[in-house]
C-alpha cells in the first residue's frame, strides 16, 4: 500500500484571522503579493518582513503544490532574499532521492548540461512533474555554488513499510534512516482521513498504524538529510523544497526534525486567493503568501511514459485525455514529433509544451507491426 501525499487533503477549519481579512468578498483571501500571518495579524506584511522572522533559523521549509508554477516561482523568489541574509546556505530537495547526491554534487560544480543532468537524475521516472518549473531553482544554486541535498528515500521503502512496518524492513534496505518519531495525534488523525480514502486500505487499525508508519519513515528521510547537513554545517540554512504536506501544522518534517535535535524550523507556504479564509487555520504555518490562481493549464496530453531505444513508449493513457481523444493508446511507441525523432521523454514533454490551445501536433507512432501517423489536436481556451 502506497501512502498517498497528504497535499491531497483539505481540512475545512473555522477562519482563523480576524474578520476584516475575511470580509467580503466571501471566497477570496487577501490580494495577490500579499502576506498573511494565520491568526496573529489583521494587516499584510511586507515579504521582507516575513524573511526577517524566518532567516535566523536553522531550516526554513518552503511547501508548494508540485503542479503549481507559481508556487516554484514564489520559492525562487524566496530563497534568493534567504540567501541574502544567509549566504551559507543549502538547499534540499523532495524531488531527489539520496541515492542521487553525487549528481547533485556534480551539477553544482557545473558538469552536466540540463537536459543531461534531468535524464541522469531519472526525472520523469522518479518525479515527472514540469521540469521548467524546477530549473530556476538549480540553477540559482549552481549559479552561487550552493549545496544541493537530495534528501528523498526510495519509493521501494516506503512500500515496504507500508505493507510490513518498520521493524520487519531489513537494515539494509533502511538508507541508513534512524527510527522515525511517533507521529503527533493531530497527524495521526489526518492521516488517518486520508487512510479511510485509500483504495488499497487493509487490516483495520494495524494496517492504518503500518501507513502512518511509512508516512513518517518518509518524513524522517527529509527531516534526517537535513539534520545530517546541520551537523557538518552548524552555522548553515537549509530551505526545503517540498510538498506542502510534508509541513502543514508543523507536523510531518519539522516533526522529525525536533527529534533529531533540529528545533528551529520555519514554514512558509502559498495560499490561493480564490480559496476562502475559512480554510485557513492558526498555525498552519509562519506565514502564508497570497497567489493568483493559475490562469490556464500548461498543454498535457494525458499520459505516462517510458524510454525507450527508438522513442517514447506510451504506458498509460488517461480517459477522457487530449491523447485519448486523438487516438494514442497504451503501448504504442512513439518515434517522431513534429517531422522529428524523438531520443528521449524530454524531447516528447518539450514539443508538447511548445503547443498552444488550438494547435495540432503530428506524431509518428509503432503499434504492432505498424507505423501510423497521429494528430494531436490541443483544445481551444475557451476561458478568455
Amino acid at each position: 500500500m502506497r501512502p498517498r501525499r497528504i497535499r491531497h487533503a483539505v481540512i475545512a477549519v473555522a477562519c482563523a484571522l480576524p474578520l476584516a481579512a475575511c470580509a467580503a468578498p466571501a471566497d477570496t483571501c487577501g490580494q495577490p503579493g500579499q502576506w498573511l500571518v494565520p491568526g496573529k495579524t489583521a494587516a499584510p506584511l511586507t515579504s521582507a518582513a516575513i524573511i526577517e522572522r524566518v532567516a535566523d533559523r536553522q531550516a526554513v521549509l518552503l511547501g508548494e503544490s508540485h503542479e503549481s508554477a507559481e508556487d516554484h516561482r514564489w520559492q525562487l523568489h524566496t530563497l534568493a532574499q534567504l540567501h541574502a541574509k544567509r549566504p551559507q546556505l543549502a538547499l534540499a530537495l523532495e524531488m531527489f532521492p539520496r541515492r542521487l547526491q553525487p549528481l547533485l554534487d556534480r551539477w553544482v560544480a557545473g558538469e552536466f548540461s540540463e537536459s543531461a543532468f534531468l535524464r541522469q537524475a531519472e526525472w520523469d521516472k522518479v518525479w515527472g512533474y514540469d521540469a521548467r518549473d524546477y530549473l530556476p531553482l538549480f540553477h540559482f544554486a549552481r549559479m552561487h555554488r550552493l549545496p544541493m541535498l537530495a534528501m528523498n528515500v526510495e519509493r521501494e521503502l516506503i512500500d515496504a513499510v507500508a505493507r510490513n512496518g518498520w521493524d520487519a524492513v531489513a537494515e539494509k534496505q533502511k538508507e541508513g534512516l534512524t527510527r522515525p518519531a511517533k507521529p503527533s495525534a493531530e497527524y495521526q488523525k489526518i492521516l488517518r482521513r486520508i487512510y479511510e480514502h485509500h483504495p488499497e486500505k487493509v487490516d483495520g487499525d494495524k494496517g492504518f498504524q503500518r501507513f502512518a508508519e511509512a508516512q513518517a519513515t518518509w518524513d524522517r528521510g527529509m527531516a534526517q538529510t537535513i539534520a545530517e547537513h546541520l551537523k557538518q554545517n552548524p552555522g548553515s540554512l537549509v530551505v526545503g523544497i517540498v510538498g506542502a504536506g510534508h509541513v502543514r501544522h508543523g507536523h510531518g518534517i519539522a516533526h522529525q526534525l525536533r527529534d533529531l535535535g533540529v528545533a528551529r524550523s520555519g514554514l512558509l507556504l502559498t495560499w490561493r486567493q480564490d480559496e476562502p479564509c475559512s480554510e485557513i487555520a492558526a498555525g498552519v504555518a509562519d506565514a502564508l503568501l497570497v497567489v493568483a490562481p493559475p490562469a490556464a493549464n500548461p498543454p498535457r496530453l494525458g499520459i505516462t511514459m517510458e524510454s525507450e531505444k527508438g522513442g517514447v513508449r506510451i504506458a498509460r493513457v488517461l480517459a477522457d485525455s487530449v491523447a485519448d481523444k486523438s487516438g494514442i493508446k497504451a503501448g504504442d511507441l512513439v518515434v517522431e514529433a513534429r517531422g522529428l525523432p524523438l531520443r528521449d521523454l524530454q524531447a516528447l514533454r518539450y514539443a508538447v509544451q511548445q503547443q498552444t490551445p488550438g494547435t495540432w501536433l503530428p506524431l509518428k507512432v509503432k503499434r504492432g507491426g505498424e507505423e501510423l501517423e497521429i494528430v494531436v489536436r490541443f483544445p481551444v481556451d475557451d476561458s478568455r
